[in-house]
């Protein structure tokens, strides 16, 4: 079958079998919607149908509608690109025609595929099918009739799960709901489809058109509780995403007036949210993502990946036991080291802690679990390192201890092994220094909680092989993490970008801002935490040590603030202790602490940094932008120097290692859709009024002045050493 199409084989037993074919996944193109109604519209015509199944190739139905014609539609602005999916395909040709319609379905029904399906008079799937809505995840709403449809076959509380979470459900889920009319092994389920279809035709089976039932909707007050319920859930849980609410408002459209009229509200409202900022920050960054995996001369010059099944892992650690965690439960053994027995045992009782709230939380299945535990073995010597694939070290950022440990793995480890290093700041080359074999040399940064968090800086330095940075692209792959490829400077692209986050703070703090006013507005504007709040998280310890490397570095641009000093003089130590800038109680949340406000009041005075020793007055608006322009400033600097691959790749890494709402689409593509002019004058402003820090780039002043996004590509030859 080609790559690209429908096609038609009508049976001696007068059944029409169409098939989707568009691999991966199905996907409904512009090109797919128009032959499948041209198929349908010349089966419904033909003497010889007496019934229609409808398919997809290569064993999955249909992953939903093309993403890409999403993305032109944004960029163009022309909604006419968007093809008729609901009225004309799926309500005319499918759920109003004349001869039914049964689908069967195998692997995949989302999005649109789902929505197709759920307009046929039945559907037949395989077992394990994956069947959901996923269309909020895009800043969009379903658009094929998904809203009306979906809770006449499941019930209203069900299909509002479904949608808002975007999560999907499996097909005897489905069967239970009523979303499935029969699950029946693969090699059987055109059989059964095609006889379901000739029953319904021969008037056998019941001739069910989903659009028309009422009988799970409820009696209107219970659909208006219900969605009472809801629409306080979106405020609270998506309070800057209009998807959510508009969603609900559109199912409840179709409860009071009945499914038709429903269906032709979700058209309108679906094509205003297509265009909206948060559906292009979402497009975006599924795009983005997806562009990590591709490094020019990495991954474009026909190398294959080494099979990696074997991982040693020094240092039991926090950040180690992540690591660890993250390879076992995805099949990787471990040989965990330690410098004794003591720290071994620790680090092993963390992953043990680790594995099971993975259990705890339906992460993981304990049968999983239990096998991810037999694959890591404890040691004290490097007897175990002969034969692993790779080595990461994990200890702390102490750069002769770091040295002393690669010297020794080089000759414990087969000349094949790839020697990584788990660092946030330190250059890789003074790491490397005393290594005979530097091409093997790579950073892994891994973000805590490592077993958590989603995305891998993986740090290459001028002599380290393509084959080396594809193969851990491959794990990273395995394991279920994002990758991007950035070239070894002093905080690399993530800790030196936000760096300036929290310095930005820091300065606000002593400019006179009230520092939970700080993180209440960043908060408001999509950060699960302010930034003093993630400082408590992540401890004082560190942020003074980042603070020392980058001051050495960057003293231009480095705010030495004594806040932090005075909060470790006065035994602080965040979430450490309990005690920080908030209250750490189990079992609570944090709660601001009025007895850092002192604290803070003297740093002040020592810093003396308000002009006339008077407070400044900043709007919130200012002090959004204060904090993130800083970040944008140096973000600049990073696409200056080809520190990352694209500027797509600050993009995910802000949102999946630093947690910029993902609906903004990244520190970069945020930036564009402010205006590099804005950014440029305002930070301008505030380094002539305030401080130096806020001094513009180049970069930036260059592009403010010519009107090229920030994101576009540049010819700038990398100043950063390798």
């Amino acid at each position: 079958m080609a790559e690209l199409e429908v096609k038609m084989e009508v049976g001696s037993d007068g059944v029409a079998v169409i098939t989707i074919s568009n691999p991966p996944v199905n996907a409904f193109a512009v090109l797919i919607i128009a032959w499948l109604k041209e198929k349908i519209e010349q089966a419904m015509s033909r003497n010889d149908v007496k019934a229609i199944v409808l398919t997809g190739n290569n064993g999955k139905f249909s992953g939903g509608f093309d993403i890409n014609v999403f993305q032109k539609v944004q960029q163009t602005g022309n909604l006419s690109l968007l093809p008729d999916l609901s009225v004309d395909l799926v309500v005319n040709k499918i759920e109003d025609a004349k001869k039914p319609i049964v689908v069967a379905i195998e692997g995949l029904a989302l999005g649109a595929g789902l929505e197709v399906a759920m307009g046929c008079h039945a559907r037949i799937a395989a077992p394990k099918s994956q069947l959901g809505l996923p269309e909020l995840s895009l800043g969009i709403i379903p658009g094929a009739g998904g809203t009306q449809r979906l809770p006449r076959l499941v019930g209203l509380q069900k299909a509002l799960d479904m949608m808002l979470t975007s999560k999907p459900i499996v097909s005897e889920e489905g069967y239970k709901l009523g979303l499935i009319d029969a699950i029946v092994p693969p090699q059987d389920l055109l059989k059964v489809s095609r006889q379901w279809a000739l029953d319904i035709a021969n008037n056998c089976k019941p001739w069910a058109r989903s659009l028309h039932r009422v009988e799970k909707i409820g009696s209107l007050y219970e659909a208006n509780e219900i969605i009472k319920v809801s629409r306080e859930q979106a405020k609270q849980t998506w309070p800057n995403m209009p998807q959510y609410l508009a969603c609900i408002d559109v199912i409840m459209e179709g409860i009071v007036h009945g499914g038709y009229h429903g269906v032709l509200k979700e058209a309108k409202v679906f094509n205003d949210l297509v265009v909206s900022d948060t559906s292009k920050g979402l497009v975006h960054v599924f795009f983005a993502q997806r562009a990590t995996s591709k490094v020019p001369n990495v991954t474009d010059i026909g190398l294959k990946p080494r099979a990696i099944k074997k991982i040693a892992i020094i240092g039991g650690g926090l950040m180690g036991s992540g690591i660890a965690t993250s390879l076992i439960i995805n099949n990787i053994n471990v040989v965990l080291k330690e410098v004794n027995s003591e720290y071994l045992l620790k680090g092993i009782k963390m992953i043990k802690a680790n594995v099971r709230g993975l259990v705890a939380s339906k992460k993981l299945t304990k049968s999983r679990g239990d096998k991810a535990l037999l694959m890591i073995k404890g040691v004290l010597d490097y007897t175990e390192f002969k034969d692993v694939e790779m080595v990461i070290e994990a200890v702390i950022e102490n750069i002769e201890l770091k040295q002393k440990i690669f010297s020794e793995i080089e000759k414990a480890c087969p000349p094949h092994c790839i020697l990584a290093t788990n660092t946030s700041t330190i250059d890789l080359n003074l790491i490397g220094q005393k290594v005979t074999s530097q091409d093997r040399v790579i950073g892994t940064h891994f973000f805590s909680p490592a077993h958590v968090m989603p995305l891998l800086e993986i740090i290459r330095t001028e002599k380290t092989s393509p084959q080396v940075i594809l193969d851990l692209m491959t794990v990273t792959k395995i394991i279920k993490k994002i990758p991007i490829v950035v070239k070894n400077y002093t905080g690399f692209a993530v800790t030196r970008v936000f760096f300036s986050y929290k310095q930005s703070a820091h300065v606000l703090l002593l400019l006179g801002v009230d520092l939970f006013r700080i993180d209440n507005l960043i908060k408001n504007f999509g950060f699960p935490m302010g930034p003093f709040q993630l400082e408590d998280l992540t401890g004082y310890g560190v942020a003074v040590a980042v603070r020392k490397i980058f001051s050495d570095v960057f003293p231009d641009r480095t705010v030495i603030s004594p806040v932090l000093d005075h909060l470790i003089k006065n035994g602080r130590n965040g979430k450490n202790n309990g005690k920080g800038y908030y209250v750490y109680e189990k079992g609570n949340k944090p709660k601001p602490d009025p007895m850092v406000v002192p604290i803070v009041e003297e740093s002040r005075k020592l810093a003396n940094f308000m002009p006339h020793g008077k407070r400044v007055l900043i709007t919130d608006q200012e002090i959004v932008e204060m904090v993130l322009f800083a970040v944008v400033n140096e973000a600049c600097r990073v696409l200056e120097e080809g520190i990352v691959v694209k500027a797509s790749d600050l993009d995910i890494a802000s949102v999946f290692g630093m947690s910029f709402p993902s609906y903004r689409g990244g520190i970069v593509f945020w930036a564009d859709v402010i205006g590099s002019k804005h950014i440029y004058t305002s930070l301008k402003k505030w380094s002539e009024k305030y401080s130096n820090f806020y001094k513009p780039s180049r970069f930036l002043e260059q592009r403010a002045m010519s009107g090229v996004p920030l994101s576009a590509p540049t010819n700038t030859r990398s100043k950063a050493r390798l």
